[in-house]
């Protein structure tokens, strides 16, 4: 992936602003469970899983480094 988790953060963001309604406040506020329930097609919720923690620590660090 050579996205870093703030390029993916914006993209997050101005989606969920787009298609949910959501001001920055509640996305940051919301956790990637909620960001995604959300946003998935309900029959689909069942294959969708959110990040893990270590996929989060290793997408901030490498922002960080980066």
């Amino acid at each position: 992936m050579s996205a870093t988790f703030a390029d993916a953060a914006r993209r997050c963001c101005a989606l969920s602003a787009r298609l949910l309604g959501w001001r920055p406040a509640e996305f940051w506020n919301a956790t990637p469970t909620e960001l995604v329930m959300a946003l998935a097609d309900p029959s689909d919720i069942a294959h969708l899983a959110p990040p893990s923690r270590e996929t989060i620590a290793r997408m901030m660090e490498r922002d960080a480094n980066g």
